[in-house]
């Protein structure tokens, strides 16, 4: 009876050994995907148009719209005025604002006032005005250029005003002349001002 219950014993525990090794691939195989899965790598970022990769957005934090990220390249290339540095553009307004202060005094004292009216003191002072804008913007002051920039929009709607009443061909040239170099110009002094602007300067070369 004893050698009998030792034999159902072994047969017993040799059963449950082959029924483990059984179940062993089972589980090995399950645990394949399992381990793919974990060491798989996490979805990248994003990449900008020159290949750089973007950061992965904060969950809540707002992302910033197409026009927002242009305005960011954009000043990302500005490059900052050198000392004693004078942007070409500013150049050209400061001469031209020399200009009209001359063909202001010019043509009140010629008699071509417009309406028949005008005083000196008026002259004296738009010509001082256009003076100091044009000293302002040669030494490259902010303050000047916002203030030529006033001019010019104001002088392009004078001129688009005048182009719709215009009585020949010659005054329609003329309008639209002063409204596409007012216009260029004013372009121009835009992006000057965001240089001017800059905090830093460049050492001259």
């Amino acid at each position: 009876m004893a050698q009998q219950r030792r034999r159902k014993r072994g047969s017993g525990s040799a059963g449950a050994a082959t029924g483990g090794l059984a179940d062993t691939p089972a589980l090995v195989e399950d645990a394949k995907p399992r381990r793919a899965r974990a060491g798989s790598p996490a979805a990248a970022p994003p990449a900008t148009a020159d290949g750089a990769l973007q950061d992965a957005p904060v969950a809540g934090e707002r992302r910033p719209s197409r026009t927002e990220r242009r305005n960011a390249e954009a000043r990302a290339a500005l490059v900052p005025l050198a000392e004693g540095e004078r942007p070409g553009a500013v150049t050209v307004a400061a001469i031209v604002s020399v200009v009209l202060a001359a063909l202001v005094l010019i043509g009140y004292f010629s008699g071509a006032r417009v309406g028949g009216e005008g005083s000196l003191g008026g002259a004296l002072l738009l010509s001082a005005i256009l003076l100091l804008a044009a000293w302002g913007m040669w030494t490259v002051r902010y303050w000047a250029v916002l203030g030529f920039e006033a001019l010019l929009a104001f002088q392009i709607v004078i001129a688009s005003l005048s182009l719709a009443v215009a009585s020949n061909w010659w005054a329609a040239l003329l309008c639209v002349a002063l409204i596409g170099l007012g216009g260029w110009l004013f372009w121009k002094l835009i992006r000057a001002m965001a240089r001017i602007q800059m905090p830093e300067r460049r050492p001259a070369a």
